[in-house]
């Protein structure tokens, strides 16, 4: 979670107003009073692993074990928690990783009345060289997520062809350049979070989406451009004379 953020929470939180983590295993945010996780109690803050700091806030855990609740949070259960029962949630780096973000953001909704929600930027998670120079972002990442507004978040599905192509990704040496700021989407909401999926089926409105976006804030040098369009021929034409080959030695194949 970014600091000031997590400076802001700690502010804005009157004494006795209760709080739910939601998956804050990896780096519980300690003023929470309830942490739902899939992760055991016992194994919480492995960011220590890591040489990172293990928890957010406090040194001193509001929560205990009996207040630390396991379970798959995108089961489609109810979370055992009454509606609005919670003053605040916070959810940080946890939406980007999981198969239902809907159902998380929708059960976050009920149970809560306000919330600090932060996952990745798209920009971020654009950007080769995290892992490594072929792969985008975080390759167990599952969505790229914007902030669509005030209280919105906007799914899209993690396209694989992103690392298949350069245009479809930001260079590593792109990434040094975003502020901690630009790195993360924070959405501040209350009373209920929006969250939609966003879904292209067209193969070249995908190439556009992203390429579009990397163009938006990156511009490749113009050789690259007209040195990949010549690539591109000499792959069309090397599968046009691979084609006519196989008609040729295999006349009654489809």
């Amino acid at each position: 979670m970014l600091e000031s953020s997590a400076d802001r929470i700690l502010a804005t939180l009157k004494p006795g107003e209760s709080v739910l983590d939601v998956g804050g295993w990896a780096c519980p945010f300690n003023r929470a009073n309830y942490v739902l996780d899939a992760e055991p109690y016992e194994t919480r803050g492995i960011y220590a692993s890591l040489g990172w700091k293990p928890y957010i806030g406090p040194k001193e855990e509001s929560f205990s074990k009996s207040t630390w609740i396991q379970r798959d949070i995108c089961s489609k259960e109810p979370w055992p928690f009454a509606d609005k029962q919670f003053d605040w949630c916070i959810c940080s780096h946890t939406l980007e990783d999981i198969r239902d973000p809907l159902w998380v953001c929708s059960e976050i909704s009920r149970v809560a009345k306000r919330g600090y929600i932060e996952t990745p930027s798209r920009l971020w998670e654009t950007c080769r060289g995290l892992e490594s120079d072929d792969v985008a972002g975080l390759a167990h990442h599952r969505w790229l997520i914007e902030n669509a507004g005030p209280n919105r978040i906007r799914f899209w599905m993690k396209y694989h062809s992103m690392h298949s192509h350069w245009r479809f990704s930001f260079p590593p040496s792109f990434l040094p350049r975003l502020t901690e700021e630009e790195k993360m989407m924070v959405c501040w909401w209350e009373g209920k979070v929006e969250a939609e999926e966003m879904t292209i089926h067209d193969l070249g409105e995908r190439a556009r989406f992203l390429a579009d976006f990397v163009a938006s804030r990156h511009q490749y040098p113009k050789a690259a451009y007209l040195l990949d369009s010549i690539c591109q021929a000499g792959f069309r034409i090397k599968r046009r004379i691979r084609n006519r080959y196989w008609k040729i030695r295999y006349p009654g194949n489809p």
